[in-house]
């Protein structure tokens, strides 16, 4: 009989704060906390930040705007707007500058008929800017490593095992945030979570070149939220195949669906005389929604325009002009691991509000709050959200609706 030698992970790395996930909620989280002066590890899967907003090709930096004339989310998400394009944004037609919003001389001209503050960037340019930002700042990142359990002592979580080139390690941390996209921490950790019913449409974005110039095809868009359907839209939707996104073989499946679904239109376009050659294709599965924490407060799409007494910062609606939402702190974090915090679309909202918070400012909004707070304390149920407000006001985040000039 042979018996198994028990594997024990070495602590590789130690830190206050682990973020878990590099994309822009994970981004704007890792800055956050280590610019309250905290060791900060970034632990990304792959080798490039930015997530669906650079792997994933979907580098559209939707609306930090209301689409009525007003600026409604700032901080790390309007720094990171403005990196974006630092170096030039990309030559989309129907995307122009957004020189009214950038130019202070021409805030007069900001109304409900304007263009949205919104624009389209390259993804290779903003990785590396943004990993240099990141660096400059002090935090570590680790890239090509992928979380794959957790440890729990007494409703905390005391280290995250990860797994890449060098085998299985842990990294020992005083709090998390689980920026991961899927919610995985949370997930591994035990605390209450909740999938996506709805399913992710096919995604097949990509990059190509022909006798006009260069292009980003947004091929398969993005849906709409089941509650939100026409019989028009259900009927159009019949059918229709979806991916939950949280398997290693479905995703597999996606990506090749994907493939093919380029190579098609490829050959679409040159039976039409059209001189495609594609030049970039997404490294990664572009599923959009696919698991998300309970916490201990669950936003819905309806209660826009509405005062929330632990706004962390506020966020619009891209699909339409009009509505604002203030985020609590309360849909950041659950009641089961005290020292984890979530960003970015895995925050608790409705299904409806998802399609909302799964954007890139939405995204930064979430993680700037959860970077700070992470760095404030190990256990979110009792941290003074005065004093997170506080500090998120002294930089530069307004954060109720009645503050807005």
């Amino acid at each position: 009989m042979k018996v198994r030698e028990r594997i024990v992970s070495p602590i590789a790395h130690t830190c206050d704060v682990l973020v878990c996930g590099g994309g822009f909620g994970g981004i704007a989280a890792a800055l956050s906390a280590a610019r309250s002066h905290k060791k900060v590890i970034l632990l990304e899967k792959t080798y490039t930040l930015g997530g669906l907003g650079t792997a994933g090709l979907v580098t559209i930096y939707l609306p930090l705007c209301d689409g009525m004339g007003k600026q409604v989310s700032f901080g790390i998400a309007e720094e990171l707007f403005r990196l974006s394009i630092s170096m030039g944004m990309e030559p989309q037609i129907g995307m122009p500058y957004p020189d009214i919003w950038l130019d202070e001389e021409k805030v007069p001209k900001r109304n409900e008929k304007s263009m949205r503050f919104e624009t389209q960037y390259n993804p290779h340019l903003f990785a590396i800017l943004v990993e240099q930002l990141l660096r400059k700042e002090g935090v570590e990142i680790i890239y090509g490593a992928s979380a794959v359990a957790v440890k729990v002592k007494k409703d905390k979580i005391s280290s995250v095992l990860i797994e890449g080139k060098s085998g299985r390690q842990a990294i020992q941390a005083v709090s998390v945030v689980d920026a991961t996209g899927d919610c995985d921490i949370a997930k591994f950790a035990k605390a209450q979570t909740e999938t996506f019913r709805q399913g992710n449409v096919l995604a097949s974005w990509y990059y190509f070149i022909d006798e006009k110039g260069y292009h980003l095809n947004m091929l398969g868009f993005a849906d709409i939220p089941d509650d939100q359907k026409t019989d028009a839209d259900r009927e159009k939707d019949r059918g229709r195949k979806r991916y939950a996104g949280l398997e290693t073989e479905e995703l597999s499946r996606m990506m090749q669906d994907s493939h093919g679904s380029i190579l098609q239109d490829v050959i679409s376009r040159r039976e039409k005389g059209q001189d495609v050659w594609p030049v970039t294709t997404a490294s990664i599965p572009q599923v959009r929604m696919t698991r998300k924490i309970v916490g201990e407060y669950t936003l819905d799409v309806a209660e826009e325009h509405t005062y929330m007494k632990d706004s962390i910062g506020m966020v619009s609606d891209w699909r339409k002009r009009g509505p604002v939402y203030e985020v609590p702190f309360g849909t950041l974090y659950g009641k089961d691991v005290r020292n984890l915090i979530t960003a970015g679309r895995c925050v608790s909202v409705t299904e409806s509000m998802w399609d909302i918070m799964r954007v890139i400012p939405c995204c930064a909004v979430t993680g700037e709050a959860a970077g700070l707070a992470a760095a404030m304390t190990d256990d979110f149920s009792v941290l003074d959200v005065s004093k997170l407000q506080e500090e998120l006001v002294r930089r530069g985040v307004v954060l109720h609706e009645k503050d807005l000039k």
